[in-house]
């Protein structure tokens, strides 16, 4: 892409880039930060696919902690923080990119099994989740190891990201590569999130359900067509270009029209991919009642400091059992969020 000498877009792409990571940068940060933090306390109030939406948050939050030194790269048009963290970097955009896109599939079939067969998955103890979660990061690992292994070279260069070299690969093999990659990162998390959905509409339909039932079934029509819509938005113009780029790079196409076309293309569908992390928090906002709930003006009023479990779970228990205008109840509280207080 970028990187071609005869016929380049970087020049115009670089300052692109960083303006679009620095728009992703701190609401990214703000939102998957906040995240964490309702989970933490969601975790032991419901099943409902809380592990996997924690570990999307830590992925996005990863991907979001490495955007500034992309920004100051694209900004400089230098490197000057060493190959091993430029690789780390690099490599980590990815391993979000397709944590994300395994968790978004987690979240759905989590969501479609606890719908459609209660009384199998309702006691399905949250270590399952963990245990998925854990594998699902072992394999995105090390899947995604042949990106950065693609780029390393011999030579100690100041370039990074966008501008490092791929190696020479042969036709076939690249043609091999491109098909795995994009039936196991793309088209197979597609196809199982728009089965979840079609199943769902399916159940819908159904004239027996009942009202408590078909409630339920809404929301988790909901939380599962809007994955499908993130992942569509985020991650299929990715896919598209991937292939066309990685053939650009290695020197396969060579129409210098087509080369700036796919570029340009390119550019904007990892802006898109990276976006994944400032509108996951958006997708728990709109999708589960209690992150919502926990985000409201009341919640926060009454929540303790975030580092003192024992203390909100202690005023909590004080605004259960004392009345709403007794005194001692007011004191308490005041003490406990160390306000002034004229009792």
């Amino acid at each position: 892409m970028e990187n071609s000498s005869s016929c380049s877009a970087s020049t115009d792409l670089k300052l692109y880039y960083a303006i679009i990571y620095a728009f992703i940068l701190i609401p990214g940060l703000i939102g998957n930060v906040l995240a964490l933090w309702v989970f933490y306390g969601y975790m032991k109030e419901t099943k409902r696919a809380v592990i996997f939406m924690i570990n999307l948050a830590i992925a996005d939050l990863s991907q979001v902690l490495s955007l500034p030194l992309r920004i100051f790269y694209y900004l400089t048009k230098t490197w000057k923080f060493g190959r091993g963290l430029c690789m780390f970097c690099f490599y980590l955009k990815y391993v979000n990119m397709y944590a994300s896109i395994y968790f978004l599939v987690c979240i759905s079939v989590r969501r479609f099994l606890f719908l459609m067969y209660p009384f199998r998955f309702s006691d399905c103890k949250r270590v399952c989740d963990v245990y998925i979660s854990i594998v699902g990061w072992v394999v995105v690992c090390v899947g995604c190891l042949p990106f950065p292994l693609l780029r390393l070279t011999q030579n100690a260069t100041e370039e990074c990201f966008v501008d490092l070299p791929v190696q020479e690969v042969d036709l076939p093999t690249s043609i091999i590569m491109m098909t795995i990659g994009e039936l196991v990162g793309f088209v197979t998390p597609l196809l199982i999130i728009l089965y979840c959905s079609w199943k769902t509409v399916l159940s819908l339909k159904e004239r027996n359900s009942a009202s408590p039932d078909l409630g339920e079934k809404k929301k988790a029509l909901k939380m599962i067509l809007t994955c499908a819509l993130v992942f569509l938005i985020c991650f299929a113009p990715y896919h598209i270009s991937f292939p066309l780029d990685f053939f650009v790079k290695t020197k396969k196409i060579k129409n210098c029209c087509t080369q700036k076309v796919i570029s340009v293309f390119h550019a904007v569908a990892l802006c898109l991919a990276s976006l994944n992390s400032c509108v996951d928090p958006i997708l728990y906002y709109f999708t589960t009642d209690e992150f919502r709930r926990r985000l409201s003006r009341q919640e926060l009023h009454d929540s303790a400091p975030l580092h003192s479990h024992g203390q909100q779970h202690t005023q909590d228990t004080l605004q259960d059992n004392v009345p709403l205008n007794a005194p001692g109840q007011q004191c308490a509280q005041s003490t406990m969020q160390d306000k002034p207080t004229d009792c």
